[in-house]
């Protein structure tokens, strides 16, 4: 073992991770009060590259969000909105078939589509909003649907969360994104979300998902009131349920954006930031993927995560409103040139890839 990884309090740690073995909820509680970053980046990096060597994936994608009309009131949250907020929008079908239109170019493999959960809109509203989507740009990948949506949407039409997904698959639902989790603790449930998804909700959703064939992601939301323990859990119980579905494809560390929520709070810091893409990277050994979601972080920090266990840089996005009503400093969208110098400046060679990070081998736009 290298000499310095010796002499750090977390060698122990540093052995597990250099055999292959599994690291324990408690081995990452150590690492989440050890101010030694350098040691757990230094190994999440190997175990990064002993994956992916020098290459970093990116998607051309678009997000545009139905609505943000939603009855939950999270205090975390700053892009839900009450109905009659003069803040809150909510699109027709035909609006948003109309608006994604506008937003698209040749080379979009993939539309995110999320939204809150609105009192009023019916399950058949987003079964044909997914086929029409489907229909009008069947090129697109369409990944829609939160768990806490997907779980909201069984509670309204009255079908079981398999009959919900088999009528969105049916329709032209290509994977779920990760968004939801928050943390999956019981405790957190109770005092931050109460009316969405508990955290076994949230679970079942994507085991369901990917006994259908669907492929999904995982998210953590750090940097309010959860503790390392919370956390550690977190990681064991997407583990646990990676180890027996193999569906995740990647798992995206959220960081908390205060501004403009009911719970306020402190931006984190960048050396919080590096340490759960680190974190995760050591802890999720079963995850394909680690996104360094420059949206949250900002790009030039999502560049420092490609060596700190991140392999992914997400995408081109476009009208990201989540993070930006929160206060979010970053661009609300990067072009694919942008995205590749960031990408190589920070000494990795970009691949360009679908939503189910199959690499796409082509020309290289310009712009």
């Amino acid at each position: 073992m290298h000499e310095l990884l010796a002499c750090s309090e977390l060698a122990d740690i540093a052995e597990k991770v250099l055999a292959g073995e599994r690291l324990s909820e408690e081995d990452c509680v150590r690492m989440y009060r050890s101010r030694d970053l350098l040691t757990i980046g230094y190994l999440a990096d190997y175990v990064r590259r002993q994956r992916h060597g020098d290459k970093a994936y990116y998607v051309v994608n678009v997000h545009l969000n139905y609505s943000n009309v939603c009855f939950a009131g999270c205090p975390f949250c700053a892009f839900g909105k009450f109905q009659d907020d003069p803040d809150a929008f909510e699109f027709t079908v035909d609006e948003y078939v109309e608006r994604l239109g506008q937003m698209l170019w040749d080379r979009v493999s993939e539309v995110h589509i999320v939204g809150g959960l609105h009192p009023d809109l019916p399950f058949d509203y987003y079964v044909e909003l997914v086929r029409r989507v489907k229909e009008a740009f069947p090129h697109i990948h369409i990944k829609a649907f939160t768990a806490v949506e997907i779980q909201f949407f069984s509670e309204i039409s009255g079908l079981s969360v398999r009959g919900v997904l088999e009528r969105l698959i049916e329709a032209g639902l290509g994977s779920l994104p990760g968004g939801g989790a928050e943390v999956l603790s019981e405790r957190l449930h109770r005092v931050l979300f109460p009316l969405k998804a508990s955290p076994n909700q949230w679970l079942y959703v994507h085991r369901v998902a990917h006994e259908l064939g669907l492929k999904s992601n995982a998210t953590l939301l750090y940097g309010h009131i959860e503790t390392p323990e919370e956390k550690a859990r977190h990681f064991a119980l997407l583990r646990q349920l990676q180890d027996e579905t193999g569906g995740f494809m990647c798992f995206i560390p959220l960081a908390y954006h205060p501004a403009n929520t009911q719970l306020g709070g402190k931006p984190t810091t960048g050396v919080q930031d590096l340490k759960e893409i680190a974190i995760a990277r050591l802890m999720l050994d079963n995850f394909p993927h680690i996104k360094a979601y420059w949206i949250s972080l900002d790009p030039k920090l999502a560049q420092v995560a490609l060596s700190f266990g991140a392999d992914d840089f997400d995408g081109t996005v476009v009208n990201e409103k989540i993070f930006h009503m929160a206060g979010a400093q970053s661009p609300t969208e990067l072009t694919e040139t942008e995205l590749r110098r960031l990408i190589e400046e920070a000494g990795f060679v970009p691949v360009r890839r679908n939503s189910l990070y199959e690499p796409i081998e082509d020309e290289v736009a310009v712009g």
